[in-house]
């Protein structure tokens, strides 16, 4: 008999979860979602097996649910669980970017036939929707677990078998030290780039030139304000304290670094762009801590022109070496522009390196 597994949620990561999950032969896919166009364009496209349009009726049926929805609606969802009467016992997780919230909730279900097990599958897009999703959106990225206080380990190994063909990492944190560290690398940047493309709206009525070269390096740090504005104000919502207690921080620093500059202080800028640029070019390179892996990188000059970069991934496929990443930095029309690929271990970096420059390219490896 299938494993009956419900997805409540079908956008970007919901959807690509399902896509993931239904990979797997012993699992029979339902899916849920207040829209009824998503459910159908689901089911045609083969991401679930079945359409469930009555979220109570849903999760009597399946062994397994996954919430696939913002931090509240998540929070209510749970709430509604909390009180079905159901014949056995089920499995629920979310794939919400804060824990803490979820978590409360969880801790405090009274339903004894449902196990709850946080889930933070670390991968996105720039894309959004059932038709965005991707059945290797998740493939080597970071998928964090925070199961509840009761939550056995053997539970714990039923969700990672079930989600076996995402090809996750999967690693085990605790709620407050989840929030604490993805407020750092993903919740604050965010409201950075926010502010940064306001300030440069401000500063527009000044120059009006300025979009013209608000390009290169300005829109890849802004790049992440372009995300759904509903749900970040969400996230910062059930994360307010760590974000404000992150912001006084940068308040902080931003008065240090305006004393450097009014007191014209040469040496201690120095020291601080130093700082900042080691410890910049040293992220995941550490191999025996940290929970991200590290991958090595290979940067190539292409020019912009059609075919520039399938004839670099040709060669290194034709060499079976594996691009985990990949992305263009600075390139304008007519003129050089760089190609970043990240592969996974030092060999194939030497291996990449050595072959394109034969090939005829300007490459560079970080030694």
């Amino acid at each position: 008999m299938k494993r009956k597994i419900l997805v409540a949620g079908l956008g970007l990561i919901g959807g690509s979860l399902a896509k993931a999950m239904k990979k797997m032969q012993e699992n029979y896919i339902l899916g849920y979602d207040l829209n009824v166009d998503t459910l159908q364009i689901a089911l045609e496209e083969g991401t679930i097996d079945e359409i469930c349009t009555d979220l109570e009726s849903g999760v009597k049926k399946a062994e397994i649910v996954f919430l696939a929805a913002p931090i509240t609606e998540t929070i209510e969802l749970l709430k509604q669980l909390d009180h079905i009467d159901f014949e056995h016992d089920i499995i629920v997780s979310d794939v919400s970017s804060v824990k803490g919230s979820i978590l409360e909730v969880a801790n405090n279900l009274n339903n004894t036939n449902i196990t709850f097990i946080g889930g933070h599958p670390m991968a996105g897009s720039h894309k959004n929707g059932i038709r965005a999703a991707r059945e290797h959106l998740f493939e080597n990225a970071i998928y964090v677990l925070t199961p509840t206080t009761e939550c056995s380990m053997d539970k714990v190994g039923i969700l990672k078998e079930v989600l076996r063909e995402t090809k996750s990492n999967f690693i085990i944190l605790q709620p407050d030290e989840h929030d604490e560290m993805t407020s750092v690398i993903s919740h604050f940047p965010h409201l950075i780039a926010s502010s940064l493309v306001h300030q440069a709206k401000k500063w527009e009525q000044v120059h009006q030139y300025l979009p013209n070269l608000a390009a290169g390096g300005f829109r890849d740090i802004t790049r992440i304000a372009s995300s759904n504005p509903k749900l970040w104000q969400d996230i910062f919502q059930h994360n307010g304290s760590k974000m404000s207690r992150l912001l006084q921080d940068w308040i902080n620093e931003m008065v240090t670094l305006k004393e450097f500059l009014d007191k014209n202080n040469k040496e201690d800028m120095i020291a601080y762009l130093d700082q900042a640029k080691k410890y910049r070019d040293g992220l995941g390179k550490k191999k025996t801590r940290g929970a991200l892996p590290s991958f090595y990188d290979v940067y190539v000059d292409i020019k912009d022109q059609p075919g520039s970069i399938a004839s670099v991934v040709q060669l290194l496929a034709d060499e079976e070496i594996s691009i985990r990443n990949i992305q263009i930095l600075e390139i304008r029309d007519d003129i050089n522009g760089a190609l970043r690929l990240s592969v996974t271990n030092r060999e194939d970096q030497k291996r990449a390196h050595s072959l394109l420059k034969q090939k005829g390219f300007e490459v560079t490896i970080d030694v």
